[in-house]
């Protein structure tokens, strides 16, 4: 369900592009620090918006280095991290097991199991370390089961189940900014879980998987509704987020949330489209 968080690189001047990748890429390399290779390999875009959010508001003093990495071993590359860094890790590798476990139990996927697996015994040091939050988190997850058990097409209800568990991931310590990072991760909490519903239609619909688009009330779901849904809720996440003090790299989150989110929105109207004109084409050849 991650991995809709990111920016739009084309919007970017070249400067934020490589300071938003610094972030990125001192994320993957505090997860290799802390949790090896498997935590290395949990690596998303969307705890990147998470280290810049909290850096912008909190604005703690970085500590910049370059590093080689695996993946691109040939040159150094630029790295910011601090205590949001470290955070960010532990709520990615716990997220992480959450959503293999939830592939392994709803898909039944042996590798998911198999990886899920292999991150427990990380997972269990975050909920030492974490312990209200992850009862939390799993408390609403058990609750967003329950709904998806019952073929709920209340896509308000559904999609703020995960809403209420990007807002605790939001939320680092209770001060005078919680409330307002409560509502931007809400919000986002539910415009990624309709997203997500809206990108596997096709597919659930095809192996008759649970979907809250499926079971909607107001059938059938067009791209243009969904564009409108989707629209008003990340609408409501930027008007919270317009109302903290964040200056430090403000216009990369202002990028990730105006237009980054919409990326692969675009990107499945695009290949809507490209299907649909295949299909006309190859119609248009067989009647000559």
């Amino acid at each position: 369900m991650f991995g809709y968080v990111s920016i739009n690189k084309l919007e970017l001047k070249v400067k934020e592009y490589y300071r938003y990748r610094a972030y990125y890429c001192g994320l993957c390399r505090m997860l290799k620090m802390r949790y090896g290779i498997r935590g290395q390999i949990t690596l998303t875009y969307d705890m990147t918006f998470l280290i810049m959010l909290l850096t912008s508001l909190y604005e703690p003093e970085p500590v910049e280095e370059y590093h080689r990495c695996a993946a691109h071993p040939t040159m150094t590359h630029w790295m910011i991290m601090n205590g949001y860094t470290r955070y960010a890790a532990d709520m990615n590798v716990a997220m992480a097991y959450h959503h293999l476990m939830d592939d392994w139990r709803d898909e039944g996927k042996v590798m998911s199991r198999s990886a899920a697996m292999a991150l427990g015994g990380a997972y269990k040091k975050i909920e030492a370390r974490y312990p209200m939050k992850m009862r939390a988190i799993e408390k609403n997850l058990a609750r967003l089961h329950e709904l998806e058990g019952r073929k709920s097409g209340n896509l308000d209800e559904v999609s703020a189940c995960f809403g209420r568990i990007m807002e605790l991931l939001l939320v680092y310590k209770r001060d005078h900014w919680e409330p307002y990072l409560r509502r931007v991760g809400f919000y986002l909490g539910k415009y990624i879980y309709l997203l997500d519903a809206w990108d596997d239609l096709e597919e659930d619909k095809r192996n008759k998987a649970y979907n809250p688009l499926l079971y909607c009330q107001q059938q059938p779901v067009t791209r243009e509704r969904m564009q409108n849904d989707l629209l008003s809720t990340i609408a409501l996440c930027a008007q919270e987020a317009e109302r903290l003090p964040l200056v430090q790299d403000a216009q990369i989150l202002r990028n990730i949330l105006y237009s980054g989110v919409w990326t692969r929105f675009e990107q499945k109207k695009r290949n809507s489209k490209k299907s649909c004109g295949q299909v006309i084409n190859r119609e248009r050849t067989n009647t000559r």
